[in-house]
């Protein structure tokens, strides 16, 4: 006789693989309606002024920062982190990269990546679902 709760039952690697294709999810869609909104500031900026509006990846993580994590007066790794996107002392260099790379661009490519991190966990849960069936 089948017992249907042995089907209900996860092993811990369909679990992780679940649980790392929400995070493939909200990281994917949350950047792309991010990239979605940052777009249409910037479209509707040049629309008004007949100026592109050019918003690096370093200005975007201050933003990010200011609004979400990071108060005046705070210490800690993110306040340390926003101190140096407003003035480096070292890693010029890449601060200097975070500058040109419109935010817009490492927006999608978050995207992506979440989207991808998503489409491999789904495609592995099918497959030990379909081998679970088929033994």
């Amino acid at each position: 006789m089948p017992r249907p709760w042995l089907c209900l039952a996860m092993s811990g690697r369909k679990i992780a693989f679940t649980v790392l294709r929400a995070l493939g999810a909200a990281l994917g869609y949350g950047c792309l309606a991010l990239f979605l909104i940052l777009i249409s500031v910037q479209v509707y900026r040049w629309l008004r002024d007949g100026e592109w509006t050019h918003i690096g990846t370093s200005e975007g993580m201050r933003i990010a920062l200011a609004h979400c994590c990071v108060k005046e007066g705070d210490t800690g790794r993110l306040a340390a982190l926003s101190h140096w996107l407003d003035a480096p002392v070292n890693w010029l260099g890449l601060h200097t990269v975070l500058e040109v790379i419109p935010a817009s661009l490492a927006l999608f490519v978050a995207s992506i990546l979440g989207n991808s991190i998503f489409i491999y966990c789904r495609d592995r849960i099918d497959e030990s679902t379909s081998s679970a069936r088929g033994s």
